[in-house]
């Protein structure tokens, strides 16, 4: 176990639902692994589990099933489009507050085998700022928001990002605008978050770009395609292939606390101190 690598760990959140943060994991995901990045991508939405949905993916197995020990992790990852590997989100994860200390042993164990195998793994959070959003991302090594033009998405994601530095001490945070008309408007989205941001708390933003809006999206999703793989030159498929080379240029954690189980140990840990 002592000889794993260091896995980049990145929790996808919004703060709000709609901001079409589910559609950026998947597409960055597929664009990361196009870099020759072996990605798994972990469907954190556990009321609104929507990747599997997106993709038109049937999991026979999700996480419950390896908490119970009933399934390996490699038992229950799903291929998915690009060669990414996907854990179909599990309603049984909101149990990890109360796991035994097998279980908790057993999931750690399960992370860990995974980590040789896995140079990036992006988490897809749930909308809103609940307790298991937090724990997914406090334990990450890389918080990604995602902000759109909608007058509660700065809001939220304020105080997403104000929980979470006031609360838990995280000082920073990538910002990526999405479903943007000009890049003048992504700047802007960006600016409004920053400057109050800058006033009120102690936190770092950084600017990592714009999704612009792309009827493709829409045509995607209801054919349940990734963009990707639907409309690989479109101008979102293009903007999310330039996010994923920023993403794969971003400093891997130093070892050893940047290994896989550490990363459990910390998602165990969150979620036992919300508890």
């Amino acid at each position: 176990m002592s000889q794993s690598r260091p896995v980049q760990v990145i929790a996808v959140s919004g703060g709000k639902g709609g901001v079409g943060k589910s559609n950026i994991s998947v597409n960055l995901s597929i664009a990361l692994a196009q870099l020759r990045r072996r990605v798994v991508l972990m469907d954190a939405d556990l009321g609104l589990a929507n990747i599997d949905v997106l993709l038109g993916l049937s999991p026979q197995y999700t996480l419950a099933d390896v908490l119970a020990g009933e399934r390996s992790l490699q038992e229950v990852l799903m291929t998915g489009p690009g060669g990414i590997k996907i854990v179909p989100a599990a309603s049984g994860v909101q149990r990890m507050a109360e796991l035994s200390a097998q279980e908790h042993a057993g999931l750690i164990s399960a992370f860990s085998d995974l980590s040789d195998q896995v140079d990036i793994l992006v988490i897809d959070t749930a909308a809103g700022i609940s307790d298991t959003v937090l724990s997914f991302v406090r334990a990450a090594n890389e918080t990604l928001v995602v902000v759109c033009d909608e007058p509660s998405s700065i809001t939220d994601a304020y105080a997403l990002i104000k929980l979470l530095n006031k609360e838990y001490d995280l000082q920073r945070f990538r910002v990526v605008a999405n479903m943007t008309r000009t890049s003048a408007e992504g700047q802007q989205m960006f600016s409004k978050l920053n400057t109050v941001c800058e006033r009120f708390l102690d936190v770092t933003l950084q600017y990592v770009g714009q999704i612009p809006f792309d009827e493709s999206v829409r045509k995607a999703v209801q054919r349940r395609q990734a963009l990707l793989e639907f409309a690989p030159n479109c101008k979102a498929s293009q903007a999310l292939r330039e996010l994923a080379n920023k993403v794969d240029a971003w400093p891997l954690p130093s070892a050893p606390t940047g290994r896989l189980e550490f990363f459990v140990e910390r998602l165990l840990q969150a979620a036992v101190s919300e508890y």
